[in-house]
């Protein structure tokens, strides 16, 4: 490629260091589409013949045919995937294909293809996010009564339905569906033509080529348009954030199916035993996910410490680029693709979920909430019930079922009607403020979702 210059061969050890073709050949298909819209461009704009073209457009797709059919093997032996594209273009029809790259150069062709690439592998990942926020709405849906212990802290805080709960990792993951449809947006422009950096003599036309390849526009700087790669670090942020609220929600399930919780139960199909200990069932898939986590983050630290010193314009450190975020791809499309099924899966012990609620105090809130109605302060009425907390604690009982003479002995407000103002039920159903845990606001949340979805 550059013989003209060079009096002597690359070293083979350099070679093999140099080369990318062994992780850039995922994106071949890109490649040649790009290539295809390239010399169609170029006939267009008369800088190649009509006849060319054809040849060049009928050479590319049989081997776009022949990789996918497998008929033809990548030759690992070539740098990278756009020169073992044109070596095999330039075999097949000669002369022509040598001309394909014309007013191009690797360094806007690799960006053209990564963002081509990770277009389409956003729009994978995005759909298997619409899927998985469905099968947790539905999840949600069917467990929108069954009462909860909220925590904070990770100590028992409030009564809540499980389906409340689960909503807010629906509404998480929309949020992450809008965050990557924002990334995408911003990445969806083209730089090819941009050339080496400086642009080119010839006269191209890169609004008509970035238009036949789905872009919504040009970059506007030919040197911006080789240097970015801020575009790969929005979609990771974003993988990560993904992946964040994954690992919450693993974090979660891990817990819930422990025998100290015993909440719920996932599938055999999602589990894993032990080699040793005949009794165990282990969330291996959603550690799994928990551990994934720290490998997308550090996909992301990667590149974003590659690319920290970098001076304008190409500079062979962006090949680092590639690695990076397709790993951080695929390991988000293969936690996202064993997530949807192990939630729909999941069996919910609704009992013991209703068990746990009644201890630990958890409606202490209502019952100050009690009093406050009826007149008091509420940093007084909060006083009077942390005092019948204690007073519970020392005898070994619950607000429930304290009698209600030792209520009246903190104040005169307390009434027989206490025990249904703190009865679970009436906790959960009493919350009406929008976005709450009421049995109603949770059909909203699950309602304002589903929406977003079909759009």
């Amino acid at each position: 490629m550059w013989a003209g210059r060079f009096a002597k061969a690359l070293d083979s050890k350099a070679d093999d260091f140099n080369s990318s073709i062994r992780f850039d050949c995922k994106m071949y298909r890109q490649d040649i589409e790009g290539s295809i819209a390239h010399a169609n461009m170029l006939a267009k704009q008369g800088i190649i013949s009509a006849s060319d073209c054809v040849s060049i457009v009928e050479g590319l797709g049989g081997i776009l045919d022949d990789i996918e059919s497998g008929a033809l093997a990548f030759d690992m032996g070539c740098e990278d995937i756009h020169m073992f594209v044109e070596a095999e273009l330039t075999k097949r029809i000669g002369d022509a294909g040598k001309r394909l790259h014309t007013a191009r150069s690797r360094n806007d062709q690799v960006a053209l293809d990564v963002r081509m690439y990770l277009r389409q592998r956003a729009s994978d990942i995005r759909t298997l996010l619409v899927a998985l926020v469905g099968e947790i709405t539905d999840k949600a849906e069917e467990n929108k009564a069954v009462i909860v212990p909220g925590y904070t802290h990770l100590q028992r805080a409030q009564p809540i339905t499980f389906g409340h709960h689960l909503m807010a990792y629906s509404m998480m993951l929309l949020r992450d569906i809008s965050r990557l449809d924002d990334a995408v947006k911003r990445m969806n422009y083209s730089p090819i033509g941009s050339c080496a950096l400086a642009g080119t003599t010839y006269d191209t036309d890169r609004r008509y080529e970035a238009e036949n390849l789905g872009f919504d526009g040009i970059t506007l700087n030919s040197i911006d348009g080789v240097s970015d790669r801020d575009f790969c670090l929005e979609l990771m942020s974003t993988f990560s954030i993904i992946m964040m609220h994954l690992s919450r929600l693993s974090e979660e399930i891990i817990l819930w199916s422990s025998w100290e919780f015993k909440y719920i139960e996932l599938d055999d199909a999602y589990t894993t035993g032990s080699s040793i200990m005949p009794q165990k069932k282990n969330s291996d898939m959603a550690e799994l996910v928990r551990g994934k986590t720290g490998r997308v983050y550090g996909d992301l630290l990667a590149l974003l410490t590659t690319l920290k010193g970098l001076p304008l314009a190409y500079n062979k450190d962006m090949q680092e680029d590639k690695e990076a975020v397709f790993d951080a791809v695929e390991t988000v499309e293969m936690c996202l693709d064993i997530f949807a099924p192990m939630i729909r899966t999941m069996r919910v012990k609704a009992d013991n979920m209703y068990r746990a609620a009644q201890e630990g105090f958890i409606n202490a809130t209502d019952l100050a909430d009690y009093l406050t109605k009826k007149g008091m302060p509420f940093r007084s009425a909060y006083k009077i019930v942390g005092q019948l907390v204690a007073e519970c604690i020392d005898k070994k009982c619950v607000l429930d079922n304290l009698p209600l003479d030792a209520y009246k002995a903190h104040s005169e407000l307390f009434e027989d009607d206490l025990y249904n103002e703190i009865s679970l039920e009436t906790c959960v159903a009493k919350r009406i403020s929008e976005g709450g845990t009421s049995v109603a606001s949770v059909e909203m949340q699950i309602a304002y979702v589903r929406e977003e979805l079909k759009k």
